[in-house]
């Protein structure tokens, strides 16, 4: 009889190691979730930057925030069935000239199933390149992008050029306007919670502000991001469907060996991993700028990866830095000189409590290297007003480095991630 996953493994057969790192408890998980906003409210308070948690900074940071945490959802499905997936960037360009080019001769829709499709497409390269051929999956991915990069350009020219299109406001760097898709507000508890943001009472208000930023013009791709994050932790972490891929991306040789296609898998994961990133790019073209414009995607791809990577490889963790760096890129948006401004003295905070934690750890060097970094920007937040403009418009970029060098030390990527493997090594 075929052995199956759910069968005891021959004791020949090395055994996948499927099992996700230990996290926090979800009552630790609200006691951090429930500080955090402790201590915005404070600095809000003291610093009088209202914008620091206001439902508009809020909803803005959720727009920018959709398109990079669907790049990262992207890049985990790739990731936990082992093949790293560079190329996000290039699929996201795929998306948004799918999505422009079909959303402004039909509708909307229409042009977000294109971009999803056009993302599957450059999936599918990628999966063919690394999977079946071999390829090293950093090269076919940095290929994906410049060749989508190359095909969208070309296209642009192609169709967005000519008479009609032309007459429509299209040009060979934009599509012609695309109509809008439906946006969702919630009656009545909108307007209830921006009445008492308005009083800028300390705490309430602070809460007032962020549930109003979730629940007011929330486009419904938005709203599909959301169930896509929890439809994928479902799918991968309680399923046996969930199970297999990971395993792939674990041990794929002792997968094989208890009956498991991986090229299978891995194709389909990479395929899913398209998909989300083209609806990714899709977003932007259909909702944040309605039509498509030549490199509009600004490196949210790699953005995207850096939040997978923060996140550990799970959803949430990639949530909860797609909405950072969402954050961080709305501050531009909205008064950012003055909102950056009254960041530094919650940064010289979080850097104090590193610094005490490092220290109580014995990690002299590390602890002393945090409250030099916190007095330095203590100074710098205590002579100076605002922030220039061109840090401000670093902040996105700055943050992905922070973050990154502070989260490097718990992270566990999948074993086998990046390997090249070959049909029958488990036999």
């Amino acid at each position: 009889m075929t052995a199956t996953m759910t069968d005891a493994p021959p004791p020949a057969a090395p055994k996948a190691d499927t099992r996700a790192p230990k996290g926090r408890s979800t009552g630790q998980l609200l006691i951090l979730a429930a500080g955090a906003l402790m201590l915005v409210a404070a600095v809000r308070v003291v610093t009088g930057a209202n914008q620091l948690d206001s439902a508009g900074q809020v909803g803005a940071a959720l727009g920018l925030a959709v398109p990079i945490g669907l790049a990262g959802l992207a890049g985990l499905w790739s990731e936990r069935a082992g093949v790293v997936n560079i190329g996000l960037e290039g699929m996201m360009i795929l998306g948004t000239f799918g999505a422009g080019w079909i959303g402004w001769q039909s509708s909307p829709w229409l042009g977000l199933l294109c971009g999803i499709g056009f993302g599957v497409l450059g999936g599918l390269v990628h999966a063919v390149a690394t999977v079946t051929f071999g390829v090293d999956h950093i090269v076919s991915g940095v290929a994906v992008n410049l060749l989508a990069l190359g095909a969208t350009q070309y296209l642009a020219k192609l169709f967005f050029a000519n008479g009609k299109a032309t007459e429509a406001g299209g040009n060979p760097k934009q599509s012609p306007p695309v109509d809008s898709l439906p946006h969702v507000t919630v009656p009545g508890l909108s307007d209830a919670l921006q009445a008492v943001e308005k009083h800028h009472w300390f705490l309430i208000s602070d809460l007032a502000g962020i549930l109003g930023g979730l629940i007011t013009n929330l486009s419904v791709v938005t709203v599909l991001a959301v169930l896509l994050f929890v439809g994928s932790w479902w799918l991968l972490w309680r399923t046996p469907f969930g199970l297999r891929l990971r395993s792939c991306g674990e041990n794929p040789i002792a997968a094989e060996s208890l009956g498991v296609n991986v090229f299978q898998y891995k194709y389909v994961a990479v395929a899913v991993s398209g998909g989300l990133a083209g609806l990714g790019g899709a977003f932007l073209a259909l909702v944040t700028s309605h039509t498509y414009l030549e490199g509009q995607t600004g490196g949210r791809g790699y953005i995207g990866l850096a939040a997978m990577i923060f996140g550990n490889w799970r959803p949430g963790g990639v949530a909860m830095g797609a909405a950072l760096f969402g954050y961080s890129d709305a501050l531009q948006l909205r008064n950012g000189g003055t909102t950056v401004h009254a960041l530094l003295l919650l940064l010289v905070v979080l850097l104090v409590v590193l610094a005490g934690w490092k220290l109580y750890r014995t990690a002299l060097w590390q602890g002393a290297i945090s409250l030099i970094v916190g007095a330095l920007v203590l100074v710098w937040y205590l002579f100076t007003d605002e922030v220039p403009s061109d840090f401000v418009g670093a902040t996105p970029y700055v943050v992905t480095l922070l973050v990154l060098s502070l989260s490097a030390q718990r992270l566990r990527m999948p074993k086998a991630d990046g390997m090249r493997y070959r049909k029958g090594q488990g036999k």
